[in-house]
Formats: structure tokens, sequence, C-alpha cells
């Protein structure tokens, strides 16, 4: 259990870490990534982009 979540936290930490270098080849405005206004906070859910990732991880995951 504990393996997993510190898993868990150093992919969260890689893909902060790397959100800004995704954001300037196109990841995060793909079509279907939604972007709204709701009570004044502006929030993001990014479908699109987490797919690619996934099978990107995937493919290379296979090939591992």
């Amino acid at each position: 259990m504990i393996r997993w979540l510190l898993v868990v936290f150093l992919v969260l930490l890689l893909v902060q870490g790397i959100s800004p270098w995704l954001n300037k080849i196109g990841f995060g405005r793909l079509p279907g990534d939604l972007r709204f206004r709701l009570f004044g906070r502006e929030i993001f859910i990014p479908l699109t982009t987490t797919i690619v990732l996934s099978m990107v991880c995937a493919g290379i995951a296979r090939l591992l």
C-alpha cells in the first residue's frame, strides 16, 4: 500500500514538473479538453490529453 502511494506521489510530481513543457507543445489545448469558469474559478478537465498520454505510456510499457 505504501509503495503505491509513493509511486502515485512521484508520478504527480513528475507531471507537475513537465506540465509547462507539455503546454508548450500543445497538450492541454487539444479538442476535448474542457476549460470553463465556475463561481470565479477556472476549472480544467484534460480528457483528451489524459487519453493521449495514457496511450503513450501503454506503448512504452509494451515495449519494455
